[in-house]
Parts: C-alpha cells; sequence; structure tokens
C-alpha cells in the first residue's frame, strides 16, 4: 500500500531538490544596464565602440537575454535628448549606467547620486567637479577618461613637424569648461612660438575657419569636443577647403580627410568600461574605482590630404606613424 508523504518530507527527501528553481531564477536575474551614448544612432565608430563594450561583456559571462538587458539611447549631441534619455534610464533603475562624454555625464549626475555611474570619453572629471580625485573618485561615478591635457604640447610638436611653415594656429573648442581647459592648456606650450586664437566649435564653424584663413601660414588645433565629435567630416571639409594644416585628436577625422591625429583608440577604454561594469556588478562601489587615463596613443597621417595640401611629410615623422592613409 503506497505510503503518504507530506511536503516537507518529500523536500527532505529530495535534498531541498524542489527549491532549485527558485535559487535558479534567483541567481540568474536578469540585471539591467543603461547606456546613454551622446552620438548619432548611425555613427559607425561609436557602434564600433559600443560593439567592444558589449564584446568585453560577453567575454566575461554577461551575455544579453540571458543575465543582462542592455538599454541603449543616443542623443546625439542635444541637450534637450540629453536630460530626456537620462531620466528615462535613471526610471528604469538600472544596475549601473554607462555614459559618454562631459554633458552626459553631468546631466546624469543631476538625475541620480545612488545609481552606479561608468563614463568613457571623459575631459577633466576632477577641474569638472564630477569626480573628487582620480584615485577615490567618492561619488557614484567613475571611468575612463579620453585624454589629460598635457597632450597638447603633442600636438603642437607634430603640427610644427608636419607643418613647418604654420606661424598661426586656431584652436577650435567650445565654451565648456573643458573647452576652456584645453585652450588653455595649448596656450600653456605654444604662445611663445606661435600666434594663438580660439574658434568656438558651433553653426558658424565654416564661416570661421574661413576667416582665419584669410592671412597666411595658418593651422588648426582641433580639441576633443562634443560638437567635434559629431560633424568630424564638417570640420575636416573646413580645413581641406581652405588649406589649412590640423591635427585632431582622433584618428576618425583622419578617415573622413583630416591630416593628422594624435590620441587614444578609445576602444581599450570601452573594454575597460566592460570591466568596471562587472565590478561593480559583483559588489564593488564607484566610489572606490580609480578614474583611469589612456595608456596608449596612436599616431594617424593621411598622406593624400598632405599632398593636396603641399606638404612633404619627414621620413622619420612616417617612421613613427602607427597608420598612414594613402
Amino acid at each position: 500500500m503506497p505510503v503518504a508523504i507530506g511536503r516537507r518530507e518529500l523536500i527532505a527527501a529530495l535534498g531541498g531538490a524542489a527549491l532549485w528553481p527558485l535559487v535558479t531564477r534567483a541567481q540568474d536575474r536578469i540585471r539591467r544596464i543603461g547606456v546613454l551614448m551622446n552620438f548619432a544612432a548611425n555613427d559607425t565608430v561609436q557602434a564600433a565602440r559600443l560593439a567592444k563594450f558589449q564584446e568585453a561583456l560577453e567575454a566575461l559571462g554577461w551575455i544579453e537575454g540571458r543575465n543582462i538587458h542592455v538599454e541603449t539611447r543616443w542623443a546625439h549631441g542635444d541637450t534637450d535628448q540629453i536630460r530626456k534619455d537620462a531620466a528615462e534610464l535613471v526610471a528604469l533603475s538600472p544596475d549601473v549606467i554607462v555614459a559618454t562624454t562631459t554633458p552626459t555625464l553631468t546631466i546624469l549626475e543631476r538625475e541620480t547620486k545612488t545609481v552606479p555611474i561608468v563614463f568613457v570619453s571623459i575631459v577633466d572629471p576632477v577641474g569638472s567637479r564630477l569626480v573628487a580625485t582620480m584615485s577615490r573618485p567618492g561619488g557614484n561615478a567613475t571611468g575612463f577618461v579620453a585624454f589629460e591635457y598635457a597632450l597638447a604640447s603633442k600636438w603642437f610638436e607634430l603640427l610644427k613637424e608636419i607643418a613647418p611653415r604654420v606661424t598661426r594656429v586656431a584652436v577650435l573648442r567650445d565654451t565648456s569648461a573643458t573647452g576652456i581647459g584645453s585652450f588653455a592648456a595649448v596656450q600653456a606650450v605654444g604662445s611663445i612660438s606661435m600666434e594663438l586664437s580660439v574658434i568656438d566649435l558651433g553653426n558658424e564653424i565654416e564661416q570661421d575657419v574661413a576667416a582665419f584663413a584669410r592671412e597666411p601660414s595658418g593651422g588648426l588645433i582641433v580639441t576633443a569636443t562634443q560638437f567635434a565629435a559629431n560633424h568630424p567630416d564638417l570640420i575636416a571639409r573646413s580645413a581641406a577647403r581652405n588649406n589649412l594644416p590640423a591635427i585632431y585628436p582622433f584618428r576618425y577625422f583622419v578617415d573622413v580627410g583630416g591630416l593628422i591625429s594624435y590620441g587614444p583608440t578609445l576602444y581599450d577604454s570601452y573594454r575597460g568600461a566592460a570591466g568596471y561594469v562587472d565590478r561593480i556588478l559583483k559588489g564593488e562601489k564607484p566610489a572606490r574605482l580609480a578614474v583611469q587615463a589612456p595608456t596608449k596613443y596612436e599616431l594617424v597621417i593621411n598622406l593624400k590630404t598632405a599632398k593636396a595640401l603641399g606638404l612633404d611629410v619627414p621620413p622619420s615623422l612616417l617612421a613613427r606613424a602607427d597608420e598612414v592613409i594613402e
């Protein structure tokens, strides 16, 4: 005759196996990651960077649809859109948000002081008062800076090397604290040997560059700004149309016709951001994760553009280039 077994006895007999589905569901809780990209959704360069971030997450065991869900927004440099997207992402109660560029981080930090934020493509987060120090951020945000102001001296050196006749330089920047800081760094290293001026990036950029080019022996230094990142082709085209040698902070300017660039690839930063997201999801606090600066920079030269400008690129400079576009 069958013996009736109570629920408690059954669970005990199975060693708690009846609870396994509950335990499994708790362990496999899908974590939510917000991503706020301050670029256009059809920007192939930024899409490639985001893909590196997602690949790095997968390598760390975080798989979309299995244990994470990534919500991505593309703000395209529009401040109103950033505010809207930031509010939407925070309202989703994500476990962590990945943010690109200083304007995005600034708005996100107004939206939340509790949701962990990992940033990339930021310049001078300490000077912008977005973190306390590089080694101890102290708040809910940490991440990876695009470069340090000391890079300004290298831009000057390389521009003079590839275009030795340049005696006047216009620095293309925006009017944010980062843009002002970038110009100050350039001014500190170049004001003795060069005549310096400023062009504020915006809708009048083509007219402003043309006005600067009316005098001879001019060149351009393009700093890392949101407008520049969203309009690299416009800026490179303006330089070429006015026969101005220009140096840029990232290689994607050279890919669309710019003369020369020197700066980080930023792919490493996106991979690093995935590592920080992994650590935060496992319980670490952003306040204790140091903000990191790039450790590798690349020099890229466009020989076609150099030829169009009538420049003979020194063999020593070509030898140092990480890539030469012909």
